[in-house]
């Protein structure tokens, strides 16, 4: 995994854009850092039927605290890059629910 990239996420006019790159079928579902310039998700759900979709739309919901509803695939369906528009959220609120979840500190950094 690569440190964060400066433009997975981006800000809309009603919430925000992400740059998600998702790895199905994983034993252990959750956030895994970033990968080629997206954050990357694993999930237990194979892709079979939208289940890996599915399970990734609920995961980055409860991550970021919004109602599963407001969160959807706008590109990539069928693969594993994707592009996730999420509804009522500011870029920057996705950026640090994330790098929470993840276990950055985003504090000052000490000399």
């Amino acid at each position: 995994m690569s440190a964060e990239p400066d433009d997975w996420v981006t800000s809309t006019t009603d919430g925000a854009h992400l740059r998600v790159h998702v790895r199905p079928g994983s034993a252990r579902p959750g956030l895994a850092g970033f990968h080629g310039g997206a954050l990357c998700v694993r999930v237990g759900a194979r892709p079979v039927d939208g289940g890996a979709n599915h399970e990734l739309t609920r995961t980055l919901a409860a991550i970021l605290g919004v109602a599963a509803g407001a969160v959807e695939i706008a590109h990539g369906k069928g693969g594993r890059e994707k592009r996730i528009h999420v509804r009522g959220i500011t870029a920057d609120a996705v950026r640090t629910s994330v790098l929470a979840g993840l276990g950055v500190d985003t504090g000052p950094r000490r000399p």
